[in-house]
């Protein structure tokens, strides 16, 4: 069945993909734009158009054109508020000078595509097999969140970090994972797996393991200090107005630890849910990096798919384009295909059950119950448990285990056969 699937992809033609991409994409830019600028009746949720673009244009001073930080609050990292202002001065130009938060929802959805082609590009420039390249084009958490969020931006940093990684370049995977770390927090999570794996090298004598992975830890340093201090340094308060919101802000419907605190399972106040949350994740990732080492201490940065996955099955935070932080990484290296279906199942209800339950919260339909939202998070939790334990339990794909030819030998994409794994 995969020789068919295969061979049916190859048919295609090479370029393919990127034809597939941007049909994802435009189906995307149509689910969220149809809206408009302006919600009436609830219809930003009993349709699932909701963006976060559309809100963020009036109140964090996008429209009139004010910096970030400097001039107007941000409850996101650095870069990622620096992509939000880009964005809303092309969202002026798209405007003619009177542009509304549609074009701004239309330009955070060219900047997300932009991203999305980015990744696509670094698959296919690892020698990614085929069937990985269109389990990224035609990505359903595509369609959901090109026009939602930010959340790309980091996410292509993620994936560049894990390609740098797996040709051994790991200085440059550091400097990479840090970046992605100013943009949304999650590619920091690779990091120990970096340094660990420069630390405990077995061909190497331990001062110099030692001197390596202390170089690590100054590049993720003095990267995150680059992009971050300036901006600490002129407005501290905006700036870390990122940090205090992560801690103080309670949760999302579809979290374990909301879902426990509505269901009276195991309530729990803001500090005490901020204190399991970090327990239940430092155990659990300490688990599953010592559950694979031995399989994976070659390329122990593969392990960063199911640290993440187990990062978003214990925060308190689940917001519902998280999703799209792990989605590339379970393409590039996830082993089996039914735990991904299920996760894309998942993906797909959690996000209509908890629009659905703010729907209902105003009286609209179809609406949704905290038994529907916990039905959902109950797909995509064993989704993502299955995931972790197929990652830990695999092989790492044939892509990953290839022995990857000099950088300055590597073919063209176009001159180089796409690999099956």
């Amino acid at each position: 069945m995969r020789e068919t699937i295969d061979r049916w992809a190859r048919g295609l033609g090479d370029e393919a993909p990127y034809w597939a991409l941007a049909l994802t994409c435009l189906a995307g830019l149509a689910f969220k734009l149809h809206c408009g600028a302006y919600w009436v009746g609830a219809e930003q949720y009993t349709t699932g158009c909701y963006s976060d673009a559309v809100p963020f244009w009036g109140v964090r001073g996008v429209a009139a054109g004010q910096v970030p930080y400097v001039q107007a609050r941000m409850e996101y990292p650095v870069l990622t508020g620096a992509l939000i202002w880009v964005e809303g001065l092309v969202a002026r130009v798209l405007g003619f000078g009177r542009a509304d938060a549609a074009d701004f929802l239309t330009a955070t959805w060219l900047g997300n595509t932009a991203f999305a082609y980015l990744i696509l590009h670094l698959m296919r420039r690892a020698g990614v097999g085929r069937l990985r390249q269109y389990g990224w084009a035609l990505a359903p958490p595509l369609v959901l969140y090109v026009a939602h969020n930010w959340d790309l931006l980091a996410a292509s940093l993620a994936v560049a970090a894990v390609i740098a990684a797996s040709r051994g370049q790991d200085v440059r995977a550091t400097a990479l994972a840090a970046l992605g770390g100013a943009a949304k927090l999650f590619p920091l999570l690779l990091l120990p797996l970096l340094g660990l794996a420069a630390l405990l090298h077995r061909s190497g004598k331990i001062g110099a393991n030692v001197m390596r992975a202390a170089l690590l830890v100054s590049v993720a340093v003095a990267t995150w200090g680059v992009v971050n201090v300036p901006v600490a340094a002129s407005a501290f308060t905006n700036w870390s107005e990122f940090y205090a919101f992560s801690q103080e802000r309670s949760g999302t419907a579809a979290s374990v630890w909301e879902l426990a605190n509505t269901f009276n399972w195991y309530p729990t106040d803001i500090p005490a849910r901020n204190e399991l949350a970090l327990i239940a994740f430092f155990v659990g990732a300490a688990a599953v990096v010592i559950a694979g080492w031995r399989r994976h201490t070659a390329h122990l940065w593969v392990l960063f798919t199911p640290v993440l996955a187990w990062f978003l099955l214990t925060n308190k935070v689940w917001s519902p384009q998280f999703d799209l932080w792990l989605w590339p990484l379970l393409v590039l290296t996830g082993t089996r295909a039914r735990p991904l279906a299920l996760f894309l199942l998942g993906d797909l209800f959690a996000y209509f059950a908890e629009f659905w339950l703010f729907a209902g919260m105003e009286g609209a339909w179809p609406s949704a119950t905290q038994v529907d939202v916990a039905t959902a998070a109950a797909i995509r939790g064993v989704a993502v448990l299955w995931i972790i334990w197929a990652a830990v339990r695999d092989q790492a794909p044939a892509w990953i285990t290839r022995v990857t030819p000099p950088r300055a030998t590597v073919p063209r994409d176009r001159d180089r056969p796409i690999p099956a794994g």
